[in-house]
C-alpha cells in the first residue's frame, strides 16, 4: 500500500512538473513574440512617417538600448549592461524591481522610447494597447503588468536623457545644404531633385567610434570625363551592367533597394510608396534569425541591440565619407558624358555618391550578427515579402551582406569603388563594435 501511494504521488508530480515545464514554455514563446512585435509596431511607424536611413537607426538604437538596459537590469546572468562602455550611458537610477516581469518592462521600455523620436505617436500607441490587450489575456497579474510597465517607463526616461545629448536636436537647426557648384560634386537627381539627406550627420555623437572620421576611407577616383580616365571606366560599367542584368540581378537589385520614399510619377501626378529602411532591413533580419535560432529574449534582445549599434555608427562613419568627398552620382555622369537617356534600375537617393550606405551598414551588420550567432548561420530572409518579392535563402550573413552590397551597382546608383571600399568601411566599424561593446561576459580562462 506505501509503495503504491508512493508511485501515485511520484507519477502526480511528474505529470505536475512536465504542465510547468509546457507552462513555462508557453509563456517564454509568447514573451519573445511580444517583444518581436513591439519592434515590428515601431517599425511600421518609422516606414509611416519616411525617416531618412540615418534618422531611422537612431530611433532604434535607443529604443533597443532602453529594451537590452531593462532586461539586463532584471535578469544579468552573463549579459553586461552597456553603462560605461557607452559615451555618455550611466546606470540607471535605483529601480523598484519588486513584482517587475522582465518580458514586459523590456517591451514598455522600447515602445516608450520609440514613441518619444516617431512622429506619429498615436499610431504607435494604437499598435501598443493591441499587445498590452493581449498580455491581459495571458494572465499576468494586475499589478505585475503595472509594476512592469513602471519600471519600463522609469528605463525608457533614463535612456532618452542619455540621447537628448548626441546633437540630434542641435543639427535640426542648421542651414539648409546648397550643393556645390563645382565638376564632380553631388547634385539633386529625377524624378523628385529632393534636397540632400542629413548632410550634418558626422556631428551625431558615435557610440563605438571614436570619432566619426575614425575610419576614413581613401579617396575614391579622381573625377574626369575622359574616356580613358578610371573615373570614365567606372560609371560605363555601371550603364554596361545596367544594360544587361539578368532576371536574378535585377530581382537582387530591387530585393535591397529599402528606399524609404520612392517617387511615383504619373504624367502630372507624384506620389510616395514607403519602404523600409536599409537598417530597418537588417534588424528585420536579426529578429529573424533570432527566431529560427530559438534564441532566448536576452539572446534576441542583444541581436537588435548589436545590430541597431553597428547600423547607427556605420552611418556616422558613411555619412561623413559621403559629404566630405561629394561624389556625383552615376545617373548624373552617364547622363551627361555617355548616355543621356540611360536610366537606372532604381531610384537614385538624395545624397552623394561615395560610399555605398548598404555595404557600409550591410557589412557592419553582417560582422555583429556572425559574431553572435556565428560564422555559418543560414537563414531565410522573408523581410520583402510584404512588399511583393520572394524569400530569399542565405548560408552566412555575410552571404546576404555581400549581396546587398553588390545589388547597388546592378541598381545603377553605385560605382563599383563605392561598394568595395563601403564594405571595408563596414568591416572595421563591425569590429569597433564588437570589440568596444562587449555585451557578453565571456569565461573566465582557466
Amino acid at each position: 500500500m506505501k509503495n503504491w501511494i508512493v508511485t501515485c504521488l511520484a507519477i502526480v508530480g511528474l505529470v505536475a512538473t512536465s504542465g510547468w515545464a509546457q507552462q513555462t514554455a508557453d509563456t517564454d514563446a509568447f514573451e519573445r513574440q511580444l517583444f518581436h512585435r513591439a519592434h515590428d509596431a515601431l517599425t511600421e511607424v518609422i516606414v509611416a512617417d519616411i525617416f531618412s536611413p540615418p534618422v531611422a537607426s537612431r530611433i532604434y538604437v535607443y529604443a533597443h538600448a532602453a529594451a537590452y538596459e531593462t532586461l539586463v537590469l532584471s535578469q544579468g546572468g552573463p549579459y553586461r549592461s552597456a553603462a560605461g562602455q557607452l559615451p555618455g550611458l550611466t546606470p540607471p537610477p535605483s529601480l523598484t524591481l519588486t513584482g517587475v516581469h522582465p518580458a514586459l518592462a523590456a517591451t514598455e521600455a522600447l515602445l516608450v522610447v520609440g514613441r518619444s523620436l516617431v512622429f506619429s505617436e498615436k499610431r504607435l500607441d494604437d499598435l501598443a494597447e493591441k499587445l498590452w490587450q493581449q498580455v491581459g489575456k495571458q494572465g499576468y497579474a494586475t499589478q505585475t503588468i503595472t509594476a512592469s510597465r513602471t519600471v519600463g517607463r522609469q528605463m525608457a526616461s533614463h535612456i532618452l536623457a542619455w540621447a537628448a545629448g548626441d546633437q540630434y536636436k542641435q543639427t535640426r537647426s542648421l542651414r539648409r545644404y546648397t550643393p556645390q557648384k563645382k565638376p564632380g560634386a553631388w547634385l539633386p537627381t529625377p524624378p523628385g531633385y529632393m534636397a540632400a539627406v542629413e548632410p550634418y550627420w558626422r556631428r551625431i555623437r558615435p557610440l563605438t567610434l571614436d570619432s566619426a572620421a575614425q575610419y576614413k576611407l581613401v579617396a575614391p577616383p579622381e573625377f574626369a570625363t575622359t574616356t580613358d580616365s578610371r573615373f570614365y571606366r567606372s560609371a560605363r560599367e555601371v550603364r554596361d551592367v545596367g544594360n544587361q542584368l539578368s532576371p536574378e540581378q535585377r530581382l537582387i537589385a530591387n530585393y535591397w533597394d529599402c528606399n524609404p520614399f520612392y517617387l511615383n510619377t504619373q504624367g502630372h501626378m507624384n506620389f510616395a510608396s514607403k519602404k523600409l529602411s536599409p537598417g530597418g532591413h537588417w534588424l528585420a533580419i536579426a529578429g529573424q534569425v533570432a527566431r529560427q535560432s530559438g534564441a532566448d529574449l536576452l539572446k534576441t534582445s542583444t541581436a537588435y541591440f548589436l545590430t541597431a549599434v553597428a547600423l547607427f555608427d556605420g552611418f556616422i562613419g558613411c555619412w561623413d565619407d559621403k559629404y566630405r568627398y561629394n561624389v556625383i552620382r552615376p545617373e548624373t555622369y552617364i547622363n551627361a558624358h555617355i548616355d543621356e537617356s540611360w536610366k537606372p534600375v532604381l531610384q537614385t537617393p538624395p545624397f552623394p555618391e561615395y560610399p555605398s550606405g548598404h555595404s557600409v551598414i550591410s557589412t557592419a551588420s553582417a560582422v555583429v550578427l556572425t559574431h553572435l550567432f556565428g560564422p555559418n548561420r543560414a537563414f531565410t530572409d522573408s523581410t520583402e515579402v510584404p512588399y511583393g518579392l520572394p524569400p530569399r535563402r542565405f548560408t552566412s550573413f555575410h552571404q546576404a551582406a555581400a549581396e546587398a552590397a553588390v545589388s547597388r551597382l546592378y541598381g545603377g546608383i553605385h560605382y563599383r569603388e563605392a561598394i568595395e571600399n563601403g564594405q571595408k568601411q563596414g568591416q572595421q566599424v563591425g569590429n569597433q563594435v564588437v570589440r568596444k561593446l562587449q555585451l557578453v561576459a565571456l569565461p573566465a580562462k582557466k
